[in-house]
């Protein structure tokens, strides 16, 4: 059997290593055993034939990687959430100081208010929202139906609507 070619791993790696992370460090809820997941994710896919899994990289990807998770996660009997500090969020660029604490504080309100959530609401919004993928990619991931994804999300967003309407002015999302 030949080993197929790993020249396109490295552009995959660039876009999808710090999503899949954070993704796993949701599930895990740690970060250092995050990226051993995505690790042994990019090894598994380097075995791949980029021409069996290029129409659906990015649902193969976070398949792999939700497996993989839920099988270290269940193996060590631990599921806790992801603190902001883990979160990672990328540095804000362009607006004023002011603006983007401002907006930092809306988001940490949101994230805390999504924490709230049934675990499998959290899910599909991070995947939704997170990680950019469609209602079908997250039914596939999920094994949901794509109905149901949508429920989800769609409840889940209602609630963070009335929850962070119910917030002090300071902390309120808008």
């Amino acid at each position: 059997m030949k080993t197929p070619d790993p020249s396109w791993i490295p552009a995959v790696l660039a876009e999808y290593e710090q999503p899949l992370t954070r993704y796993a460090a949701h599930i895990t809820g740690d970060t250092e055993r995050a990226r051993e997941i995505v690790q042994d994710v990019f090894l598994k896919l380097c075995r791949q034939n980029p021409s069996q899994i290029s129409n659906h990289l990015a649902q193969w990807l976070y398949t792999v990687c939700r497996n993989r998770a839920l099988d270290v996660s269940r193996k060590e009997r631990r599921m806790t959430g992801i603190s902001d500090a883990q979160l990672e969020l990328q540095p804000h660029s362009g607006p004023e100081v002011t603006a983007a604490l401002e907006q930092e504080e809306r988001l940490a309100a949101v994230l805390d208010i999504l924490r709230t959530l049934p675990a499998n609401q959290q899910e599909v919004i991070r995947l939704k929202f997170q990680s950019d993928l469609s209602y079908l990619e997250i039914s596939k991931i999920t094994n949901l139906s794509v109905s149901n994804v949508g429920f989800l999300i769609h409840t889940g967003l209602k609630t963070i609507r009335e929850k962070a309407g119910k917030q002090p002015a300071a902390r309120r999302v808008k």
